[in-house]
C-alpha cells in the first residue's frame, strides 16, 4: 500500500523536489495543497500519513507560519532534507526578455531574486502559492508578457524556456524541508532534536536555557523565537540540537531543562540530513 504524503504546493516545486529524494524508492501517492495549513491539517487529521513543508532558507531565514502550524496542530517533526534553490526566468517558448511586464512566484522566491529584479524595476511583481504553480500559471495564461521565477523541473513539467538561469542573490541558497506526522518517530540513527519551550518572564533566562546545552556539550543547530499569542513581549523558542533521545545522558539534560521551563515539548527526534547538499554547505563555510 503506498504511503500517502502531504506536499506542498504541487509537481515541480522545490518541495516536490524534497518529497522525492527523501521517499526514494518508496511507494508514494502524493497530495498536493496550496496553503501550509493545508498540508499540516491533512497530517493532523491522518489524511496522510507524512507532510512535506519548507522550514527555514539559508538566505530569507526561518518560515515562521511553518512552525506556528505544527505547534498549533500538534504535529511531529521525524525527518528533514535540504535541497539547493537554483531560480530561473521562466518564459513561454520563443519570449525574449524584453516582452515580460509581469512576474509571478511565492514569496520567498520573489525576496530570494530581490538584486535581479531590482534591474527590471518595471516590472509587475505577483505574489502567487508557490513557484510551481507560478510556471503553471504562466503556461495557462499564454501570455508572452508573463513569467515564472521557479526551477528547471518546473520548466520541463509545463513546457516553458528557462530564458534566464540563476537569478537567486544567494548562490549557495539552500532550503531546508521538515517531514512531518501526527505521530512521533525514533530510530537509533535518530541525531537531531526539535523541541519548543516557553522560559520563565525574567532576566537570564534564556542564557540559562541555552547552558544547558553549551555545559553538556550538546551542539544547537537552530534557534527560533515566535511570539506567544495575547502575552506581548514574551515567546515560545523553537530549537534544534544535536542529540539521540535514547542516549540516558542526554534524556537527563533535558528532563533537567524541562524543569526550568514554562513550557516544554520535544517535537521530533530524527535522522539529520547527511551528505549531498549538505556536504556542499559545510565545504563552502569550509
Amino acid at each position: 500500500m503506498p504511503l500517502n504524503i502531504a506536499c506542498f504546493g504541487q509537481p515541480g516545486s522545490y518541495t516536490y523536489e524534497a518529497m522525492k529524494s527523501y521517499f526514494a524508492g518508496k511507494n508514494i501517492s502524493p497530495a498536493y495543497g496550496s496553503h501550509f495549513e493545508d498540508v499540516v491539517q491533512a497530517v493532523a487529521t491522518r489524511q496522510a500519513r507524512y507532510g512535506v513543508l519548507p522550514i527555514e532558507n539559508s538566505s530569507t531565514g526561518g518560515i515562521t507560519d511553518v512552525y506556528d502550524l505544527i505547534h498549533r496542530y500538534d504535529c511531529c517533526v521525524v525527518g528533514e532534507k535540504y535541497v539547493k534553490v537554483e531560480h530561473c526566468l521562466l518564459t513561454l517558448p520563443g519570449t525574449k526578455l524584453e516582452d515580460i511586464r509581469e512576474v509571478y512566484s511565492h514569496p520567498q522566491g520573489l525576496n530570494q531574486c530581490r538584486s535581479y529584479l531590482k534591474h527590471h524595476g518595471e516590472w509587475q511583481l505577483h505574489p502567487y502559492f508557490s513557484t510551481s504553480q507560478s510556471a503553471e500559471q504562466v503556461q495557462k495564461m499564454e501570455d508572452p508578457h508573463i513569467a515564472a521565477i521557479a526551477n528547471k523541473t518546473a520548466a520541463d513539467m509545463y513546457g516553458l524556456d528557462v530564458l534566464v538561469e540563476h537569478i537567486n542573490d544567494n548562490t549557495m541558497n539552500y532550503t531546508r524541508f521538515f517531514i512531518i506526522a501526527a505521530d512521533m518517530e525514533q530510530s537509533p540513527e535518530a541525531d537531531k532534536i526539535t523541541l519548543v519551550l516557553t522560559t520563565q518572564h525574567r532576566p537570564g533566562a534564556l542564557y540559562h536555557v541555552l547552558g544547558y546545552f553549551f555545559y553538556n556539550g550538546m551542539n544547537m543547530t537552530h534557534l527560533e523565537s515566535r511570539p506567544l499569542k495575547g502575552r506581548p513581549f514574551e515567546y515560545f523558542f523553537h530549537i534544534d540540537v544535536m542529540g539521540n533521545l535514547r542516549n540516558p545522558a542526554t534524556s537527563r539534560v533535558l528532563r533537567n531543562l524541562a524543569e526550568h521551563c514554562n513550557y516544554f515539548k520535544i517535537l521530533g527526534n530524527y535522522v539529520s540530513d547527511q551528505g549531498g547538499n549538505v556536504d556542499e554547505i559545510r565545504r563552502h563555510r569550509g
